[in-house]
C-alpha cells in the first residue's frame, strides 16, 4: 500500500504522534511523509521527509497569541492553498507522482485539500478530531467554544472519509466513521521505566514567549532542583538547569521526575500520565489546551493555571500536593500507539478495498 502521511509542524506533539506509528507503517506499506516546521526537524531525524510550508499562531509583544497577527501571518499559505499557488501545485505533483492509495493527515491543510480534489481516501489522525467529533463533558461556554472551533475546523479541512482521534481521557464519538484511541506513546517513551526523582520537570512549548520573567521568579523560589526544556537558554543558574531540547534525555528527566510544569498539548499530557507523574499545566492560549488542561483536574492528575497568573505560591501549593496527586493517578496504560495502527489499517481497508499482507502486531506492553 501506498501512504501520503501529511504532518501538521507547529509544535512537536504532532511530530511525537507521528513517531508512535511511523516506523511501523513504514515497515508495512511505501510512506510519504509530508511535514514543516518542527515536525519536519523532529521526524527527519529517522524518516525521510519531504518539506512543505506549515500554519503557525503568531504572537503579540506581551507573548500571547496574536488572532490579528497569526490570521494575516498565515493568509499567505491559506491563499496559496486556496487558489492552488505555487507551493500547492508543487506538493500536488509530489503526491500525483507517488500514486498513493490513501492519504493519511495530522492537522496538514495542503494533504486535506488535495486529497479532496484529487478523490483519494482521507483518513485524519489527530487530537483536533476529539473537539469536532466527540462528546467530552465540558462546561456549557467552553461546550459552545467547541461548537465554533468545530466549525472552523470543518471550514479549514473539509471532511475527511475516516477519523482517528487521539486523547488521554475519555470522550464519546457521535459518527461510526470516527474512533477514539489512548495516547500515543512511542517505542523510546515505553522503553523508559519511571522513578521518583526529586526535581521538578518543567517543558515550554514555546520558550521565547512562555519563559516569562514571572515564570522564572516562580522557579527561582522553589527549593528542589528543576530541569527546564524549551527555555531561550541553556546552562545552570542555582537549582535551576537549563537543557536543550532533546529527545531521550528530555524522556528520561520526566521519567525520573516528582512532577511537570508544562504547556498542555494532548501528546506530553498523555505521556507524562503514561510516566504517572503530576503535573501543573499552563495552557497555551487556544480552546484545545485549555481543554485539555481542565480535563487534567478532571481526572485528579494535577493543576492548571492560566498562562500569566503562574506565582510562587500556586507552584508550591502543587509541589505540596505532589503525594495526592501520585496515589489518585492512574497510570495511562493502554497501547494507543497499537489502537491507533489497527483503526488506521482497518480504515484503509475499508476505503481501498485491498487486503493488507503482512500485518505485524506492536509489541504489547
Amino acid at each position: 500500500m501506498r501512504i501520503v502521511y501529511g504532518v501538521h509542524g507547529y509544535g512537536r506533539g504532532h511530530a511525537m504522534r507521528t513517531l508512535s506509528v511511523l516506523p511501523e507503517l513504514a515497515k508495512r506499506h511505501d510512506v510519504l511523509v509530508l511535514a514543516g516546521g518542527d515536525a519536519l526537524a523532529s521526524i527527519s531525524e529517522s524518516h525521510a521527509v519531504t518539506e512543505i510550508p506549515t500554519l503557525g499562531f503568531y504572537h503579540a509583544d506581551n507573548g500571547q497569541i496574536s488572532m490579528l497577527r497569526t490570521m494575516t501571518g498565515n493568509l499567505p499559505l491559506v491563499r496559496d492553498v486556496w487558489l492552488r499557488g505555487k507551493s500547492y501545485r508543487r506538493i500536488e505533483r509530489t503526491i500525483r507522482d507517488f500514486c498513493p492509495d490513501v492519504i493519511l493527515t495530522d492537522s496538514e491543510i495542503y494533504t486535506h485539500k488535495i486529497a479532496s480534489r484529487l478523490g483519494i481516501p482521507r483518513i485524519t489522525f489527530d487530537h483536533f478530531a476529539v473537539l469536532v467529533y466527540c462528546r467530552i463533558g465540558l462546561p456549557f461556554l467552553d461546550a459552545v467554544k467547541q461548537w465554533g472551533y468545530s466549525i472552523g475546523y470543518r471550514a479549514l479541512y473539509g471532511h475527511a472519509d475516516r477519523i482517528v482521534a487521539t486523547a488521554f481521557f475519555d470522550a464519546v464519538t457521535v459518527s461510526g466513521h470516527v474512533r477514539v484511541v489512548g495516547p500515543s506513546i512511542r517505542a523510546e517513551v515505553r522503553a523508559v521505566e519511571p522513578t521518583r526523582g526529586e526535581h521538578l520537570l518543567v517543558y515550554l512549548n514555546r520558550g521565547k514567549e512562555e519563559f516569562t520573567p514571572q515564570v522564572e521568579a516562580a522557579l527561582k523560589a522553589q527549593a528542589l532542583p528543576i530541569r527546564v526544556y524549551g527555555a531561550p537558554r541553556t546552562g545552570t543558574d542555582g537549582h535551576i538547569e537549563y537543557k536543550p531540547v532533546a529527545n531521550l534525555p528530555f524522556i528520561e528527566d520526566v521519567a525520573s521526575s516528582r512532577a511537570v510544569f508544562a504547556t498542555a498539548g494532548n501528546q506530553l499530557l498523555g505521556e507524562i500520565r503514561y510516566f504517572g507523574k503530576p503535573v501543573l499545566a499552563m495552557p497555551q492560549d487556544c480552546l484545545e489546551q485549555r481543554i485539555n488542561a481542565y480535563q487534567v483536574e478532571t481526572l485528579g492528575q494535577g493543576m492548571n493555571v492560566a498562562r500569566g497568573e503562574l506565582t510562587p505560591e500556586i507552584l508550591r501549593a502543587f509541589l505540596d500536593r505532589e503525594p495526592e496527586f501520585t496515589r489518585r493517578i492512574q497510570r495511562q496504560t493502554r497501547d494507543g500507539a497499537t489502537e491507533a495502527l489497527d483503526a488506521l489499517e482497518a480504515f484503509i481497508s475499508e476505503l481501498t478495498g485491498k487486503t493488507l499482507e503482512g500485518r505485524i502486531g506492536l509489541a504489547r506492553t
